[in-house]
């Protein structure tokens, strides 16, 4: 099998979203989950941030401003992502356009969904963080770096570290999820269920 690499750096304009807490419902709001397919997601993503009730785009909103409607990187206030364990979320943040988040921590579940459908979540300190909310809130839209491989944010001549666990950096990098892992093991999986099904072959006929 044909091994997909990522990109190992993710470049873009970074859009400023400050609040504290953002669940999963706030991300997908739950009216959006009855569709039997990840198609039109994008749509749903902070959808009651981004519209009025009569499906107007809230001019206020930041992803619907001028440079950050372009945006592909989001720098997100503590605990992104809690709430629920929607993988709707992740899925409608991919639709949208939505790389990576640059925060101080995520919501455990979440942080799995995003290593599974590719968006990177670099961890910084709040003092990073911070000062890149800062940066992203400059109107020229200047470009931010993030370089999964050293593991580094790069905006005009900061840069900044940042955390991520080996598996989801090599996930990233190699651009898989768990289902391609497990196609890996496929021929050992299948010496398994055959030595398995002899086994009980040999019990049945004792």
């Amino acid at each position: 099998m044909k091994e997909k690499h990522m990109n190992t750096t993710i470049k873009g304009i970074a859009a400023p979203l400050p609040l504290a807490n953002v669940d999963t419902d706030v991300i997908m709001p739950k009216r959006f989950l009855i569709t039997i397919t990840r198609e039109g997601l994008a749509d749903g993503t902070f959808a009651d941030l981004r519209f009025d009730n009569t499906g107007q785009k809230r001019p206020e909103f930041i992803l619907n401003k001028a440079p950050w409607k372009q945006a592909n990187i989001l720098v997100v206030g503590d605990n992104f992502g809690c709430g629920s364990s929607r993988e709707h979320a992740v899925w409608g943040m991919r639709q949208l356009g939505i790389n990576a988040c640059i925060g101080t921590g995520f919501a455990g579940i979440f942080y799995d969904n995003a290593r599974k459908n590719g968006l990177a979540l670099p961890i910084v300190s709040s003092e990073s963080r911070d000062t890149l909310l800062e940066y992203s809130k400059n109107k020229s839209g200047e470009e931010i770096s993030i370089d999964i491989v050293s593991q580094t944010i790069k905006a005009g001549e900061i840069l900044i570290p940042f955390e991520m666990d080996t598996s989801t950096q090599t996930s990233l990098i190699r651009g898989r999820d768990d289902t391609l892992d497990t196609l890996e093991y496929t021929n050992a999986i299948h010496n398994f269920e055959t030595q398995l099904d002899d086994r009980m072959r040999v019990n049945v006929i004792k």
